[in-house]
């Protein structure tokens, strides 16, 4: 007898619904660990549910963020340490929220895949359930999408989605002025953005992702997989200290681009590039490709993964207050008349 006379199942398709209730039975305790004030329901409905008089606010505005991990993610999967790229995603949500003053509340997930591999699937969703978990966003909900014929073998791929609140008129920026200062909150690596120039400076150098790193220990995949550092639980204690008059997450477009986007018209940021050194991953990427300086601060975040701009009056307390934290904060210059970003010394 034929398949077809015997009946198709939607195994035959490629799409398991078992395991897709099996993944979601595997991150239920990942996804509890996430609690918190405001949390209504588990995984597994229609919907997800939250209260926002439960966590704590009378009159909020509400703030969403999506964002991916992007290209990142070739390297994840080539290496097979998928490990921590949850937390990537959900940085790169949750550090824009807070741009905006607002608390993150919750995250939702987006995994999609050719053929649905549980044991893989739960190591990247114990990842972001990590990211949630140190950002004080609970996880209440996602979607796994099992799509056979629309990825290649192994390849996966994800988006994030969160919601934060703030009491109306708290929101970010404000009162920005000349004369603030910028303070710099130190980066550990490239983050989650400029991977595909990344990947192509890697071709170029001719070595492997399990090659030695050229500049530090392990591995040099591993090392590019550095998780992006998350900033919301250190910026949301500045915010409420008083002082921020603003913030910018440094992703793509770098120090160039994004310090403006927090800086009204008629001012710009005035940032002295021999306040800080230059990481070495970025030296090595740097004087592989021959980049020029310019190119490297719009490309990447050059040591700095999110910048503050605070009233000077307020500078050496907040500051203070970050290191309490454990960030490394540097004094990285002021805001000045003019337009986008003046720069003073060099990186290189």
């Amino acid at each position: 007898m034929s398949e077809a006379q015997k009946g198709l199942t939607y195994a035959d398709a490629g799409v398991d619904i078992d395991a897709g209730n099996a993944l979601v039975d595997r991150i239920k305790p990942a996804a509890k660990r996430t609690g918190r004030p405001g949390t209504v329901s588990g995984l597994g409905g229609f919907g997800a549910l939250f209260d926002l008089k439960a966590a704590g606010y009378t009159d909020p505005i509400l703030v969403a963020a999506t964002d991916g991990v992007g290209t990142k993610l070739r390297i994840a999967i080539d290496t097979g340490n998928v490990d921590t790229i949850g937390i990537d995603l959900v940085a790169m949500c949750v550090n824009d929220l807070v741009c905006q003053g607002a608390e993150p509340l919750f995250f939702l997930d987006y995994f999609a895949t050719g053929k649905l591999d549980v044991d893989q699937a739960t190591r990247i969703i114990e990842g972001i359930a990590a990211g949630c978990e140190a950002s004080g966003c609970a996880l209440i909900g996602g979607e796994t999408a099992e799509m056979p014929g629309m990825y290649h073998k192994g390849d996966f791929d994800l988006a994030g989605f969160a919601v934060g609140a703030m009491e109306r008129g708290a929101d970010l920026p404000a009162g920005v002025a000349e004369g603030d200062v910028l303070l710099g909150l130190t980066s550990n690596g490239v983050h989650s953005n400029g991977y595909s120039f990344v990947r192509k400076v890697v071709e170029l150098s001719g070595l492997g992702w399990d090659a030695a790193c050229p500049w530090g220990e392990g591995s040099l995949g591993a090392a590019l997989l550095a998780p992006t550092r998350l900033y919301v639980k250190q910026a949301l204690a500045a915010i409420r200290a008083g002082g921020v008059h603003g913030l910018a997450h440094i992703t793509g477009g770098g120090l160039t681009e994004n310090p403006p986007r927090v800086i009204p018209d008629g001012l710009a940021c005035e940032i002295d590039l021999a306040s800080w050194q230059l990481p070495p991953v970025f030296r090595w990427l740097a004087e592989t490709a021959r980049m020029a300086e310019p190119e490297l601060l719009k490309t990447f975040n050059c040591g700095i993964g999110m910048m503050l701009v605070v009233s000077p009056d307020r500078a050496e307390t907040l500051a203070a207050l970050l290191r309490e934290t454990g960030e490394t904060v540097v004094p990285m210059g002021r805001v000045v008349k003019g337009a986008g970003v003046v720069y003073k010394g060099r990186l290189l």
